[in-house]
């Protein structure tokens, strides 16, 4: 096997640090900064293969590929996005522009390559300047979609200009009706068919047929060319002089091929495009309309699995941008209807549905918004779905009904009470809609059986399934003595519910969950019971089904199938993997260890499942599983071997009793060092519940946070504490369970009280800078992105979505749960800026000035109310960034300056000059 650059380079610092000493060294930034993460591994259909990225933080990734009975092995150097052929015996995988090139060339001169392994042999091919790569779903082909030759664009535009005033000369082409070259590859053979100037592609699903777009505009020529994969045969069904082909479908048996094609005498913004329908055997062309709706750039096409629908988006009218007025002669000058036309004005009106930051925020996805109509092949009768008042229809196979939600009428009352809407079913045959549900939480969508006979949903900590057939619901809980509600909700809003599971077939019912248990409900009878036997509650165990196949439509349970399940401990925060019998209650354990278990994929036609265990000392390297024989499982990763090259910290659980009286746990990382008796600088690290952490490999990444290996690599022990809320109170809440959580470590003796540091960011942010308003038990504090002034931020707006933050505070995250208006006191007892003068805490402040979220004048409000006040401030501001820092010189920058301001104040090391006499301004020259 040849390994990788990035493997080769990870290896020899393994080799390397083990040989120069018996010890593990220090882990640096540098060390962090090559760490490699797996991100989710993709699978063969028959279960044989897998594949997938390991991406360091920064540099170059590379895509392991491991058959799963772990007999063969390759690597692909400088991989990424990797994809497996059905049956296995291909892997491609893109490979990007090195970060060298990334960060010395323009976006528009990096080019990347497409790796082609084949796996039975390992050779590798390797095509230059790819734009995409998708293998046929039958995985006999392989489509290469190169990006556009430059030169040959180069080329044209020359030929173009040189043409005479007098000549017929093309308007030019935009960039997006451009095409180019694809080539299909069948994968047995090798045998290529070249397409060039292609804009659009497809394969079936039955593996019979390939459809590509192609606009030739020199040419003149645009065409959709249709590939018979069987006979290897090509030919033109549809030719069009000077019209764009657009979006392109094929169904699935590859019988009719459905497109789109509007004229270029139009720019894209204002193009109207037709629907075509063409019959591949036969030919026959159809060309569905109707009154009042059209189709424009961003319509889209899909069929149904069953071929005898085509699910169409379409729109009023095309929408076309506004002209602004010119002036034209001397008189123009002076015209008041022209001057004004040239206005910069955005209204506010207090009936605005949405305020104007997010209708702004939301100006260009509105213009792409299609409403949802269905086509009947057969019956050729087309039906609008979705329009402006119900602009949402949920996509589905169900023959007869689909779900479709409204949030108009409560676009308004976003801003102070959150969001909803209305829940429909919508008549695949008419057009016809029935109101199942009003003002639902938008975050509590009902699941569609799979024949479409039922509906179910929660409401008010109840389970209900409502009969379309006889247009009522049933409440299946109402005598079952369980909440279904979440029973961990804090927020001054109704608790949501735990969500649902598969539905079983034959629309006979169904699974969902409480806290602990899953919950299998039948429809016939109304009634349910724990498929879990009761174990969860019992034994404080939550079981939720996993290891389903990933599909295009939902996956349904069979009476008597047996069902894999994960456990989560909320006792020892430990997970197992667990097997039920649907139809039969009680579970029975497959494996149980003291780690984090992750199930991350299961093959489609194989008994094959791939999952991960972690520790905070244990890296989550993939294993594979066959029929649910964990005892002989397959190890497929072994990333953990770059942890063993350092010294790291230990994780444990931490029970104490809050400032209330309750229960509250956390976790607690010693350093790598650690010495019983000895007791330790902390940071103290948390936002909201983090004693599942126990178990989580950290994240080895260089970002806002801090990094827990290299901080416990470097003598800190890290602590985590859960933080429970009341309603109302959120600031002392977080400082009682703050205060009584170091203590508890202080009183183990492995807390240094004098040198505990707090970090928070955002709404921990929030509470860090709060918390020092109320005790002097922290050495030093950091507050990314904090809420300083209540009052003030009430009324801000997240730039990101555009929304006021009003919500927020009435019934979201910062749990005031009234109005400012209403309860302005409990705005200003809960908003740290009005407390500046108790601290005695140093604190650094950070922002991006650019904040998405928070406004980064909150930052701003406290760090002028410290300086007022002569407290020990310091304000990081990053040009250009949002509420989580994007850019990796900023992200290093933060991380060095945290640690540098932590050591200083905990460990009493010199402070830098940054942190002892600030930063003067400066303005940098780019270039040379």
């Amino acid at each position: 096997m040849k390994l990788s650059r990035q493997l080769t380079k990870t290896l020899m610092i393994v080799l390397t640090l083990f040989s120069a000493s018996p010890n593990a060294s220090p882990l640096s930034l540098n060390d962090i900064m090559h760490f490699n993460d797996l991100q989710k591994p993709q699978l063969a259909d028959n279960g044989k293969v897998m594949a997938v990225e390991a991406k360091p933080d920064r540099g170059e990734s590379y895509v392991i590929v491991k058959s799963t009975d772990g007999k063969k092995s390759f690597d692909i150097a400088g991989g990424t996005k990797p994809a497996v052929s059905r049956n296995g015996q291909f892997v491609s995988a893109i490979i990007p522009a090195s970060l060298l090139d990334k960060e010395t060339k323009k976006p528009d001169e990096l080019t990347q390559q497409l790796a082609l392994l084949d796996v039975t042999s390992g050779s590798q091919q390797i095509f230059d300047n790819v734009k995409s790569a998708s293998f046929s779903d039958n995985g006999e082909y392989l489509a290469v979609w190169f990006k556009a030759d430059k030169n040959a664009e180069s080329a044209e535009d020359k030929d173009d200009s040189s043409q005479s005033d007098n000549s017929d000369k093309q308007p030019k082409v935009e960039k997006d009706d451009e095409g180019s070259k694809l080539v299909l590859i069948h994968l047995a053979s090798k045998k290529q068919t070249e397409l060039t100037h292609v804009t659009q592609y497809t394969f079936d699903e039955s593996g019979n047929y390939f459809a590509a777009s192609v606009n030739d505009h020199s040419a003149k020529n645009h065409q959709l060319i249709v590939i018979n994969l069987t006979h290897q045969s090509k030919r033109a069904i549809y030719t069009g002089d000077n019209e764009q082909i657009g979006e392109l479908a094929l169904s699935n048996d590859g019988r009719n091929v459905a497109f789109t094609s509007g004229s270029l005498a139009s720019k894209r913004v204002a193009r109207e495009y037709q629907l075509h329908i063409i019959d591949i055997t036969s030919g026959k062309h159809r060309q569905p309309k109707s009154d009042n709706w059209t189709l424009n750039q961003f319509s889209t096409l899909m069929f149904s699995r069953d071929n005898e629908r085509l699910f169409v988006g379409r729109v009023p009218q095309v929408s076309t941008p506004k002209n602004i007025t010119k002036y034209t002669d001397e008189a123009s000058l002076f015209d008041q209807n022209i001057i004004t036309a040239n206005k910069n004005l955005r209204v506010w009106h207090g009936d605005d549905p949405k305020i104007k930051p997010q209708e702004v925020k939301e100006y260009k996805d509105e213009l792409k918004r299609t409403y949802l109509a269905v086509y009947h092949i057969q019956a050729d009768r087309i039906i609008q779905l979705a329009d402006k008042e119900v602009p949402t229809v949920h996509y589905g196979e169900q023959h007869r009904y689909l779900v479709a939600t409204s949030d108009v009428p409560y676009q308004k009352m976003v801003t102070w009470a959150g969001f909803y809407q209305d829940i429909y079913l919508v008549d695949l045959n008419t057009g016809r809609r029935i109101l199942v549900l009003a003002q639902q939480p938008t975050n509590q969508l009902p699941t569609l059986s799979p024949n479409g006979k039922f509906l179910n949903y929660y409401q008010q900590g109840n389970i209900f399934v409502y009969d379309i057939a006889q247009a009522r619901s049933h409440n299946l809980t109402a005598e079952i003595n369980t909440t279904f509600a979440n029973e961990d909700h804090d927020y001054p809003s109704a608790a949501p519910g735990y969500g649902f599971g598969p539905w079983l077939e034959n629309d006979s019912g169904f699974i969902a969950y409480d806290k602990y248990d899953a919950w299998q409900f039948n429809i016939a009878s109304n009634s349910g019971f724990m498929l879990t036997a009761g174990k969860g509650r019992e034994q404080q165990v939550e079981y939720r089904i996993q290891g389903l196949v990933e599909d295009k439509q939902p996956t349904t349970l069979k009476s008597g199938e047996l069902v894999l399940l994960k456990g989560y401990s909320h006792i020892t925060k430990a997970d197992g993997i667990f097997q039920a019998k649907v139809g039969e209650a009680g579970v029975t354990s497959l494996t149980d260890a003291d780690s984090k278990l992750t199930v991350l994929a299961r093959a489609k036609d194989a008994q094959t499942i791939l999952y991960s265990s972690e520790r905070f000392d244990l890296y989550p390297d993939i294993y594979a599983v066959i029929k649910a024989d964990f005892d002989n499982k397959v190890k497929l990763t072994d990333l953990d071997s770059q942890r063993q090259a350092f010294d790291w910290g230990k994780a444990e659980l931490v029970s104490w009793t809050g400032g209330d009286g309750e229960p509250i746990d956390g976790v607690l990382i010693k350093p790598s060092n650690y010495q019983q008796g000895q007791t330790y600088p902390v940071m103290v690290y948390y936002y909201r519940f983090m004693s599942d952490r126990l178990h989580s490999f950290p994240d080895m990444k260089i970002n806002h946070r801090p990094n827990f290996a290299w901080y416990t690599n470097n003598g800190y022990a890290i602590f985590l504490p859960d933080i429970r809320f009341e309603i109302g109170y959120p600031g002392i809440s977080a400082v009682k369970a703050l205060t009584s959580g170091v203590q508890k470590i202080i009183d183990m003796g492995i807390a240094d009280p004098k040198k505990i540091g707090l970090h928070g960011h955002s709404w921990s942010g929030y509470q860090t800078a709060f918390a020092v308003t109320q005790t002097n038990m922290f050495a030093a504090a950091v507050s990314g992105a904090p809420v300083s002034n209540m009052t003030s931020a009430y009324s801000g707006i997240r730039h990101g979505s555009g929304l006021a933050r009003q919500f927020q505070y009435e019934m979201g995250q910062s749990r005031i749960g009234e109005s400012l208006y209403k309860a302005p006191q409990k705005y200003i007892e809960n908003s740290p800026v009005f407390y500046v003068e108790r601290i005695k805490t140093p604190m650094m402040i950070m922002f991006g000035d650019i904040d998405d979220a928070v406004p980064w004048e909150q930052g701003v409000e406290m760090y002028l109310a410290m300086r007022r006040a002569g407290k020990d401030v310091v304000f990081l501001q990053y040009e250009g960034e949002p509420h989580h820092l994007k850019k990796y010189p900023n992200k290093l920058d933060y991380t060095i300056k945290m640690r540098q301001y932590f050591d200083h104040y905990l460990l009493g090391k010199p402070a830098p000059m940054w942190l002892d006499k600030g930063e003067a301004y400066q303005e940098f020259a780019e270039g040379n």
